[in-house]
């Protein structure tokens, strides 16, 4: 019989004009730096024995480029963090750009949506592994561009097209949870493991507590993106470290 996956404990840092924010529900103008280093941030992290990063550049989101592709490439260079970065990602040349920078998988939330056939194309060219569908959803509709935009696009028939073609990884973050410290969205992820059991699914929005993590770990999926409940020192690092930081 095959072990369980290890779930992954994945702290987030996102990024505008260099520094480590956090937005409330997507929402720019709600915005709040928590730190000026997102190194400092990343090491302490790192310090922690936690092994994941979850890095958002969201100056990039909004560019639709990759911007702040220094940010990465320096936590890459001082940390060993295992690092999935997202945000802008529209070309060939910014995928290889954060690789090069020092992500091991890059988050595409847009291209997926917009252009099917590009999407398809960076996941024979780059392969599963590295290639992440966001899915960004208020309800079940996914947004784009940084949350900026709505789409009529449902995220189970998006996931169900894409799976067809190789997708394995998928985190799926819910707008309307995002930054409010009110739980994560339990029983859409449940529904998501029932369709796609083999999907390696990451959870992220909402996340409060750590017993809300063993709930997500019982429902199947890969890990937990981990956001705002850190800064705000509603989950403390020792805690995670005992909880497991998963492989």
């Amino acid at each position: 019989m095959t072990a369980p996956r290890p779930f992954r404990i994945i702290p987030a840092i996102d990024i505008i004009d260099g520094k480590c924010v956090r937005l409330t529900q997507g929402d720019y103008a709600q915005k709040k730096v928590y730190n000026e280093d997102p190194l400092a941030v990343a090491r302490m992290f790192e310090d922690s024995g936690l092994r994941h990063l979850h890095l958002v550049d969201l100056d990039g989101a909004k560019a639709r480029r990759v911007v702040n592709a220094k940010v990465l490439e320096t936590i890459a260079q001082h940390t060993s963090l295992t690092i999935d970065f997202g945000g802008g990602i529209r070309t060939d040349a910014d995928i290889d750009t954060a690789l090069a920078a020092g992500a091991t998988q890059v988050n595409v939330g847009s291209a997926a949506v917009n252009d099917r056939t590009l999407f398809l194309h960076w996941l024979a060219k780059y392969g599963p592994e590295r290639i992440i569908l966001s899915a960004d959803v208020r309800g079940e509709h996914v947004a784009v561009s940084g949350w900026l935009e709505g789409t009529a696009v449902n995220v189970f028939d998006l996931i169900a097209d894409h799976r067809a073609h190789g997708l394995l990884y998928v985190v799926c973050t819910d707008i309307g949870r995002d930054g409010l410290l009110q739980g994560s969205s339990v029983a859409l992820y449940e529904r998501l493991m029932q369709r796609f059991p083999a999907l390696r699914l990451i959870a992220s929005g909402g996340v409060t507590d750590i017993a809300e993590l063993h709930l997500l770990r019982d429902l199947g999926v890969d890990g937990a993106i981990i956001g705002k409940a850190l800064y705000e020192h509603r989950i403390g690092l020792d805690g995670l470290a005992a909880f497991g930081t998963g492989g």
